[in-house]
């Protein structure tokens, strides 16, 4: 997508925050240590459309404004940084140029290193929880959705390329 302007890149990234906030929030299944959902899907469309920073700028956004709108537990700025640093890689996988392998670099890179851990370790930080063990229990939500965003992030690329055709690449 061509960046035409700033108040319709800010509008994308609006309705982008506001879409993650309500699929991380109100449709995804939370308990401590684990989230599964869809809230990655406008962070991926940022990435797609709009580039890394963006991108950033969404998930950012979208997590501090989901925590004081509507918490699931208390505010920790670890996870800002997560978010953030997951919507600069799929920014920069994505934007432009999506292949099959891109994608699953993009996806393993923020499952493996930016979920499993380092938001393991804000986790054992803010419950005091030790380290190693709660990486095994977090685990099952990697081998959860790293197939799942692999497939709804590749089906959104083409989706976005059919939708928007050449103004897109």
């Amino acid at each position: 997508m061509k960046k035409t302007g700033n108040a319709k890149t800010l509008a994308i990234m609006g309705l982008l925050i506001a879409a993650e906030i309500v699929l991380s929030r109100f449709f995804s299944i939370n308990a401590w240590n684990i989230r599964i959902g869809f809230g990655f899907v406008p962070v991926a469309f940022a990435g797609i459309l709009l580039g890394a920073l963006p991108a950033g700028i969404v998930a950012a956004a979208a997590d501090v404004l989901g925590a004081l709108l509507f918490p699931t537990g208390p505010f920790f700025p670890g996870f800002t940084l997560t978010a953030f640093l997951t919507g600069v890689v799929l920014g920069a996988f994505l934007y432009e140029k999506q292949t099959y392998p891109r994608i699953v670099c993009a996806v393993l890179l923020n499952q493996l290193l930016l979920s499993w851990l380092l938001n393991s370790l804000w986790i054992s930080i803010l419950y005091d929880s030790p380290y190693l063990p709660l990486l095994g229990t977090r685990l099952i939500q990697i081998a959860i959705l790293v197939p799942v965003q692999i497939i709804v992030i590749g089906t959104l690329t083409r989706t976005v390329r059919v939708a928007l055709g050449s103004e897109m690449i």
